[in-house]
């Protein structure tokens, strides 16, 4: 049983997620963006078209990097309980590094005090990817990221903690999207695909950052490596919606969401 579900089974325990449930027509997720005006994703819809209400908060990064995580990180709370104030029923912080950049404790406590100040079940960006690997029972990963060299190496550093072994890491060196502007998805799969195609060991990939656009590329990438392949936003809102008691099973989207 994943430490998401041990939540939801603790908190379901007190009554909360019922009484919070009973107040809604459909289970709503609240999700916490690092950008601050962050609408929903179009990943969201895609996956799961009806039968959940997505609600959605940022809290204004500017720059991935471990100042600017420092930076905005009080504000994940108030966010998380704004959400639970406009009828949520569980809280995901979407945003991989700015969950894993203090490695897994912090990240697994920060689960904790998002439950603590809300009553609600949590779960983070970091965790959908921990528990799309456990998924397929992978141990040694490769891992194509968005990030420069010092994020990348703190995903790994998290990953290690969190019991896999990193063959390869390879980040596309962006610290800022509005200075570097959109990765196209034919950059995307190659950066990708080549990451994957350099670590012949590994038994899955991840692609680390909710910024970079991979659910249509998850597909493409597993029949071109014949591997599987976990990323971020996709894998995330996997993760959370099981927190509503739901399946995640999305068809069409790799070996994963496949699976439910």
């Amino acid at each position: 049983m994943t430490s998401s579900r041990r939540q939801f089974l603790q908190v379901a325990s007190t009554g909360a997620i019922a009484a919070a449930l009973g107040s809604a027509d459909v289970p709503t997720l609240g999700m916490i963006f690092p950008p601050a005006n962050y609408p929903v994703p179009a990943e969201a819809t895609l996956l799961y078209p009806s039968g959940i209400r997505f609600l959605a908060e940022g809290v204004g990064l500017q720059k991935m990097t471990a100042d600017e995580y420092d930076r905005v990180f009080g504000r994940i709370l108030p966010a998380a309980e704004k959400l639970a104030k406009q009828g949520s029923n569980a809280i995901s912080v979407m945003g991989t590094s700015l969950t894993f950049y203090k490695g897994a404790e912090f990240e697994h406590q920060l689960k904790v005090n998002v439950t603590k100040a809300t009553g609600l079940p949590s779960t983070t960006m970091s965790t959908g990817i921990v528990e799309g690997l456990k998924a397929l029972n992978a141990r040694k990963i490769a891992v194509a990221t968005a990030y420069d060299e010092d994020v990348s190496h703190r995903l790994k550093v998290f990953l290690e903690e969190s019991g896999f072994e990193v063959v390869s890491v390879k980040g596309l060196g962006i610290v800022s999207f509005q200075d570097r502007g959109p990765v196209t998805p034919d950059e995307l799969l190659n950066f990708s695909a080549g990451v994957y195609e350099g670590a012949p060991k590994a038994e899955a990939l991840v692609i680390s950052c909710g910024a970079l656009k991979t659910l249509d590329l998850i597909v493409p990438i597993e029949q071109r490596c014949k591997r599987p392949v976990v990323s971020s936003t996709p894998h995330a809102l996997w993760a959370s919606v099981r927190l509503l008691g739901l399946s995640g099973q999305a068809k069409g989207y790799g070996t994963v969401l496949a699976k439910g």
